[in-house]
């Protein structure tokens, strides 16, 4: 089914390749259907997805020989998180499609054929547990959303698609070096593997000067793709000069490559490393968080705007990710899912702003709410869930960051955690301002009045997105309850490198997922909580814990003297 899923995309446009170019109803009709199969083939996915204590880690994994003689195989599975992201991508991608119907009227055949070509890589790169497959569909993403900007984007196409190559090519390769490394460091003849479930019981074992480098070039891959502050430079030009499409894919789905790169591998991989650069790596988030912000509120074009504010968002993802505690990973995968809903919809709302005015400068609208109040109530909804208003999304995913942040290791933790709130008071002021400055105001241009309410198409494309960010607001417990086993094995592999740097101890079924030895037999264990000889729990208000997720065993303090 996982296979189905990953390659559904790609015997769709082998089909496409056999109708005429003319025939550009049938061209974006059967693109759709394809990319809606694959979502209804994806939430099998969600239903057959195994949530007991006893479900493997790499769940619906299949795997067949490539090149066995040199380690390589075709090996996918998914976790929690890959399942979460891989349901994100399948509903963007046809919404995405239909963004498009009424702006992309010249070369359609060339159009669907890269989003169908890019869907394929992405899910690809979330599915993959080996390490060559993986790179494979890293790279593979590359060209057709090079297309995407460069051919279909607007006046400085051609600059911001090769930047943007040229950014996440460079990045790409150095990781390719490191994946090498790992081969050859991890196993003698005839024993080396690409395969991660292997690999992550023996990397970590390297050396920590060897770690180090190898981490690093990891990092600086997924940084880039995050983008992480100061390698972000690639991705205001790219939004702006993609076509709507692309924004929303790149927004909503590329971005995401980085922080589950950062979940999937850098940090399981090299515990050691991790734990001594999640530091530097948090204190550039929150840096990115604040400039992020800072530099949308100086943003007259809607799109740089928000632009920046995925920079600053992408930010908060990664505080949570570097808390190292349950919470605070739970979520930050949390937030991925919220920007990619969020976002995505805020792209596509500038992209029919856009369609009826031909441009996105702030000051030429004003108004508009008098002549088209259900875009302009739809565009409040969407930038409420961006600022994390209670019931929203958004405020789910920010609260359990913040929550984590707090409570995690990192030294001055509280003062993280202050940077990351005044990225989300930062972000109210610049995204209210924009709604303020679009659709309130005096009705003062002839333009404007002439503006129209949303279609039919545009209906079905906005409000799947505005659902989930009131059910995600309201009812988070299924999604968390995917994520959170990923969350505890995380913490637990870090925890065997340096318990003393995790914020979360983690439960004794994410040690066995980890280790393979039995809860009371491993060293980390937890100390019986019940019985005479059992310690009174620890309690202490700088841990606090979210009624969200479910509760971990307490972990057992030394009585008092």
């Amino acid at each position: 089914m996982l296979t189905l899923v990953i390659f559904l995309p790609v015997f769709g446009a082998v089909f496409l390749t056999l109708l005429p170019r003319e025939e550009q109803g049938q061209l974006r009709a059967f693109a759709l259907t394809f990319m809606l199969a694959t979502f209804g083939l994806s939430l099998a996915l969600w239903s057959q997805f195994d949530l007991s204590k006893t479900a493997p880690e790499f769940q619906l994994g299949q795997q067949a020989a490539w090149a066995p003689a040199v380690g390589f195989s075709y090996h996918v599975g998914i976790d929690g998180v890959a399942l979460v992201l891989i349901l994100l991508t399948t509903l963007l991608t046809p919404l995405a499609l239909l963004s498009a119907f009424a702006s992309v009227k010249e070369r359609v055949k060339e159009f669907v054929l890269a989003l169908l070509l890019l869907e394929t890589a992405m899910l690809g790169t979330l599915a993959a547990i080996d390490l060559v497959l993986f790179y494979v569909f890293w790279e593979a993403m590359l060209l057709p959303m090079y297309l995407l900007i460069g051919v279909f984007g607007h006046e400085r196409r051609i600059y911001a698609a090769v930047k943007f190559f040229i950014y996440t090519m460079a990045g790409s390769l150095l990781m390719l070096v490191a994946i090498l490394y790992l081969y050859f460091a991890t196993g003698g003849p005839g024993s080396r593997t690409f395969d991660l479930p292997v690999l992550l019981n023996h990397a970590p074992h390297l050396a920590i000067s060897v770690q180090r480098w190898l981490f690093l070039a990891f990092a600086l891959s997924f940084a880039i793709k995050v983008p992480m502050f100061p390698l972000h430079t690639w991705l205001p030009d790219a939004h702006v000069e993609a076509p709507a499409a692309g924004s929303i894919l790149l927004a909503g789905v590329l971005l995401k490559m980085g922080t589950f790169g950062f979940v999937r591998y850098a940090f399981p991989l090299f515990p050691d490393a991790a734990l001594q650069y999640r530091g530097a790596l948090a204190l550039l988030a929150v840096v990115g968080i604040i400039y992020g912000a800072l530099m949308s509120m100086a943003q007259s074009d809607m799109k740089k705007l928000v632009a920046y504010s995925s920079v600053s968002h992408l930010g908060f993802v990664m505080l949570g990710l570097c808390a190292f505690t349950t919470e605070g990973i739970t979520g930050g995968v949390y937030q991925m899912l919220n920007h990619g809903i969020s976002t995505g919809a805020l792209f596509a709302l500038i992209g029919i702003l856009y369609e009826r005015r031909h441009t996105r400068e702030l000051s030429q609208y004003g108004g508009l709410a008098k002549v088209a109040p259900a875009l302009a109530t739809l565009f409040v909804i969407v930038t409420l869930s961006s600022i994390g208003l209670p019931g929203t999304n958004g405020f789910v995913g920010e609260f359990l960051i913040l929550s984590g942040t707090f409570g995690s290791k990192l030294h001055d933790a509280p003062w993280y955690a202050v940077g990351g709130s005044l990225g989300v008071i930062l972000g109210a002021v610049y995204m209210l301002w924009m709604v303020q400055r679009v659709f309130f105001g005096p009705l003062n241009r002839a333009e404007n009045e002439a503006v129209t309410d949303l279609s039919g198409r545009e209906y079905t494309m906005l409000l799947p997105l505005v659902a989930l960010i009131a059910v995600m607001g309201i009812f988070p417990a299924p999604l968390l309850a995917r994520i959170q086993p990923a969350a505890d094995l995380l913490v637990s592999r870090l925890a065997r490198a340096r318990r003393d740097q995790v914020g979360t101890p983690p439960s004794s079924l994410a040690l066995v997922r980890a280790t393979g030895i039995p809860p009371r037999a491993h060293p980390m264990s937890p100390e019986p909580t019940e019985g005479p000889e059992a310690p009174p729990p620890l309690f202490h208000p700088q841990f606090p814990r979210s009624d969200l997720l479910r509760k971990l065993p307490s972990v057992p303090a030394s009585p008092k003297p």
